[in-house]
C-alpha cells in the first residue's frame, strides 16, 4: 500500500467519523464556516476553559475533504491553548500553500498531514482550509 492510498483511506475514515460531528452542549462559542462556491457549511462549536480549548465539535455538511479536515483539526486542537491552536492553523495553511514543506515542522499536524497534496487540486483547497479559517475567527473573537 503506497502513501497516497494510506492518506486517501485516512481522509475517508475521518470524513465518516461521527465522534467529532455532533452538537456540543455548553459551548463557549459557535462560529459558522461557509464556502459558497461548493456549499460546504459547518458550525464549529468550542468550549474554552480559560485559554484552553477543552472541547470542540462540529455540525454541518460538505464534501469528504471539508468534513475530514474539520474532524482532523478537532482531534489536534482539543486540549491545546488558543496560542497553540493559532500556530497549528498557521502551519496547516502554510502546508496547503506550500510555504511550509519541512516534514519535521509539519508533524505537529498529525493526521492533517494527509491533506498536504490538496494543494495540487486548487478547487479543493477551500474545502480543506474552511474549518481552519473558521477556528481562527472563533479564537480571534474570544481572546
Amino acid at each position: 500500500m503506497d502513501l497516497s492510498q494510506i492518506y486517501t483511506e485516512l481522509i475517508l475514515e475521518h470524513s465518516q467519523n461521527t465522534l467529532n460531528k455532533r452538537h456540543l452542549d455548553h459551548a463557549t462559542c459557535t462560529e459558522r464556516g461557509h464556502n459558497p462556491s461548493c456549499g460546504d457549511d459547518i458550525e464549529l462549536e468550542l468550549k474554552f476553559n480559560g485559554d484552553i480549548i477543552e472541547e470542540a465539535a462540529f455540525t454541518g455538511n460538505g464534501c469528504a475533504i471539508s468534513q475530514a479536515s474539520t474532524s482532523m483539526m478537532i482531534d489536534i486542537i482539543t486540549g491545546k491553548s488558543k496560542e497553540e491552536a493559532l500556530k497549528l492553523i498557521e502551519t496547516f495553511i502554510g502546508m496547503i500553500k506550500r510555504e511550509i514543506t519541512d516534514e519535521n515542522e509539519l508533524e505537529m499536524l498529525e493526521d492533517a498531514m494527509a491533506l498536504k497534496n490538496i494543494s495540487n487540486m486548487p478547487a479543493r483547497v477551500k474545502c480543506a482550509v474552511l474549518a481552519w479559517h473558521t477556528l481562527k475567527e472563533a479564537i480571534n473573537k474570544n481572546k
